[in-house]
Order: structure tokens, then sequence, then C-alpha cells
């Protein structure tokens, strides 16, 4: 029975990048004949320590720890056919893993969703990034025998490093991700999902929904979910945070989803998760025309493409002001989802990248 281990950060369930990119395809790959087993670094008591500010010591403890994780995995590595590497090994500067799994008998897969070589460090962390080195890369994409790049942005920078790359992009449970069947009575949800890390997207369309709030007053209210933290006193906002067991909930409580990006090389290689996690719900969707979210959305079809204030207000307007709209987009962002980005249609693809590094490994 071939053996895949998949070197992660998170533990399971905890975090997107993972959950939508291999973690829900493992009951497939062990029903295809596949071992799997998922080594993280990051505990539950690590969250806390990683995402506050200060505590030095206990950052340097979560490196320690993690090193020793890594030279216990690298001992077995000739046990394993396959070494699946999501972003990193090491959550440093560090390549060293990563070239000695190279040299092991297992065949190694490199996974990523974001522009993962620019800089991007959370506030609470700034005075440790000298620990990271985004540029690094290029060295691990260089290092592997399969890439799996998120988009076709991401694709195009990875082919500079490995000729062996390709796109897979990250898709929704569909059988899980199902639309609520009654709506409550009430005003029109606006909603956003995202993280702490990521709330300042949804500050690009704050401007647009103050006017939204000031053309409907309480025919509207609005809904962020993901940091517990925020507060917009104007538009009567206190965040939620983040809830695995709540998500779906949370998310199926929106009547309409909102995507708001920049458009910058950091966007540029989102893989649109929380648009198709909307589409997947059958929730209307706008997400900026940026990257990505060009392929996904058929504009006025399966949701919108706003790149202004002004056509934010008004394709939202146009959805708060018709139901029959609003279900019709949201059937078809569904629809889209169901066809192209969904777990079913994906998973014997996915399950087939494996079985082509087996067989390369057999020669």
């Amino acid at each position: 029975m071939p053996r895949i281990l998949f070197i992660a950060s998170h533990r399971p369930g905890r975090s997107p990048n993972q959950r939508f990119r291999f973690e829900q395809f493992i009951g497939h790959l062990e029903q295809n004949g596949y071992e799997t087993e998922v080594s993280f670094l990051i505990s539950e008591d690590d969250d806390r320590i990683l995402y506050e500010k200060g505590n030095l010591a206990g950052k340097a403890g979560f490196v320690r720890r993690s090193i020793a994780k890594r030279r216990a995995d690298l001992a077995r590595a000739n046990e394993y056919d396959i070494i699946f590497v999501s972003r990193e090994a090491l959550m440093t500067r560090s390549t060293w893993f990563e070239r000695a799994f190279r040299r092991s008998q297992a065949k190694v897969v490199y996974d990523f969703d974001d522009s993962i070589w620019l800089d991007n460090v959370s506030d609470a962390n700034r005075r440790w990034k000298w620990v990271k080195n985004a540029g690094k890369t290029a060295k691990l994409i260089g290092l592997a025998d399969l890439v799996l790049a998120g988009n076709a942005y991401l694709a195009d920078y990875a082919c500079r490093y490995n000729g062996h790359v390709t796109v897979m992009p990250t898709t929704i449970d569909t059988e899980e991700y199902l639309p609520r069947t009654t709506r409550p009575d009430g005003p029109v949800v606006i909603g956003w999902s995202g993280s702490i890390t990521t709330i300042r997207h949804f500050r690009h369309a704050v401007p647009a929904l103050l006017q939204l709030k000031e053309k409907y007053g309480d025919r509207i209210t609005f809904r962020v979910v993901g940091d517990g933290s925020f507060r917009h006193e104007q538009l009567g906002i206190q965040g939620l945070p983040w809830n695995k067991v709540a998500e779906l909930d949370d998310l199926r409580a929106m009547d309409i989803g909102i995507m708001p990006l920049p458009d910058d090389d950091w966007a540029r290689g989102k893989c649109g998760l929380k648009g198709l996690q909307y589409m997947a719900l059958g929730i209307p969707s706008l997400m900026s025309p940026v990257g990505v979210n060009c392929d996904i959305i058929q504009h006025g079809i399966n949701g919108f493409l706003p790149s202004n204030d002004a056509e934010w207000v008004a394709d939202i307007s146009r959805l708060v002001e018709d139901a029959e709209l609003r279900s019709s987009i949201g059937q078809a962002g569904r629809n889209t989802v169901v066809e192209q980005y969904s777990l079913r249609a994906w998973q014997q693809r996915y399950v087939g990248f494996f079985n082509e590094l087996i067989e390369q490994r057999k020669k």
C-alpha cells in the first residue's frame, strides 16, 4: 500500500489552505489504496502563542519544537512513497528539511495557493520578520517532483523554477456545503468572511457599504465572520470569530456575499476561496475583478465583478431590491462550483497526480 506523508503547519481542520487543498481529499485517497499521515506543527496552545504580540520565549520554544518534529519526520522519510509539502516544512528561512526530503527515496509534491514569495507578516509578528524568507518559495518549487499551484498566476511563477507544474484549484465539498432551505424574515444580510489577517481586504468595501447603509437604512444589515475583534459602529458590525462547528451556519445567514480585494501581486495569487464558499451555498457573490476571480465569475450571470465604489453600490443594490435575482444568481453560482470547483469534480484527477508519481517511482 503506497504511503503519503503530508507536511503541514496547522492541525487538521484549522487552516483553510489545508482543509480545502488536501485534507478533504484524504478520505478519497484512502479509498483508492493510499495510507496517509499528516505531520503538523501548530497545536491549539501554539495558536495562542503565535498570534499574540510579544511572548518571544514562547515563540522561540515553538521553533525548537518544530525543528524536533521535522527531524523525526526526516528520520522516517524513506518509509513513505510520497512526501507532500504544504507551503513549507518549517516556518522559518530554512529549506534544509525540504532539501533533505528531496534526497530521500520518496517523491516530493509541493503545494501552494498564495503569492507566498512576497513578504506578508502579521502585525503580531513584525519583530520576527527576519526569521522568515519569502524568497525561499522559488527554491522549494525547484526541489519538487510535482508542483500543485492554486491558479494560473501562481503556476506561471512556479514554471520559472520547475517544469512539472499543474494547476490544482481550491475546491469545495458541495455535498457538505448545501444552501439553506428557508430564509427568515428580516433585513437583507450583506456578509464577508475572512480572518484577522485578511480583514484589511474587507475595509476596501467600507465606503460603498456606508453608501448602501445611507440608502437602505434598516432594510440591510452587515455581517463579518472570521475576526471577532472587528467593530464598525456606523455599519453596526460586531465581528464573529471563526468557528469550525458554526462556520456553515455563519455563512448561510448571509443573503449576499462579498470578496473585495486590492489589485496587487498578493491578491492576484488568491484562489477565490471565500467567493467559492458563498457560491457553493447558493449565496449571490460579488468579487473584485482581480486574478482568478475573473475566471470564476461571469459578471451578471453567476455573480458580479464590481471594480469601484459606484459599481459595488449599484450591483449590491440590484440584489437587495430583487429577491428573485438573488436566487437565480445564487443558483448559477452554485452550479459553477459543482461543475468546476467541487471536490467531486476534482477528486479523481487529484488521485491521478499521486498515481503518476507512484508509477514514476517504480521505474
